[in-house]
């Protein structure tokens, strides 16, 4: 299985030269894909969306738009939320991108008999009516509590961490003797 994951991630990285004069990421390519999805997406939805923490969406983000991919405007619903929409010129990258893979895929596809092809949609179809299921339902970490160890939090936010009492201490130099 490991092998098939690495193959395809490392066919859909592949860009032919003179693709697009920009290179996106794959998480950056995430971000363009569901904000394509659900077009007006504020940053705590696509947060919540990418299983990421805030930071780093806004990142994100903020590389999409000062490479001109994604255009951030003000809400209707609310002045202190931020709406996110492609721009004409991220769509028509992720057009351009969806338009090659799918013509590698086809090459690739035509490569097999008839009834391999069959057996694989068969088996990509299960597998995506698999993968549905199991992102719409948390998984099980074994503690009674939802992953990431904190009530609600997802596990790769960076936000697990205990509050801070707001009082640093200095960090240990190794001159006092700790004892009990």
């Amino acid at each position: 299985m490991r092998g098939v994951i690495e193959l395809l991630e490392l066919y859909w990285t592949r860009v032919p030269d003179g693709f697009s004069p920009v290179t996106v990421s794959a998480p950056q390519l995430r971000v363009m894909y569901v904000i394509e999805r659900r077009e007006g997406i504020n940053l705590r939805q696509l947060g919540a969306e990418l299983e990421a923490a805030p930071s780093s969406v806004s990142r994100l983000c903020d590389r999409l738009e000062a490479i001109g991919f994604v255009r951030r405007s003000a809400s209707t619903a609310s002045r202190r939320e931020v709406e996110l929409r492609l721009t004409a010129q991220g769509r028509a990258h992720v057009d351009r991108l969806r338009a090659r893979r799918e013509e590698r895929l086809a090459a690739a596809l035509a490569r097999t008999s008839p009834a391999s092809r069959a057996r694989l949609m068969e088996a990509v179809e299960t597998l995506r009516a698999a993968l549905t299921v199991v992102r719409a339902e948390p998984p099980d970490t074994g503690t009674g509590r939802p992953p990431g160890g904190r009530a609600g939090l997802p596990p790769d936010t960076g936000m697990g961490r205990p509050p801070s009492s707001g009082t640093k201490r200095p960090p240990y130099d190794g001159s006092e003797r700790r004892t009990g």
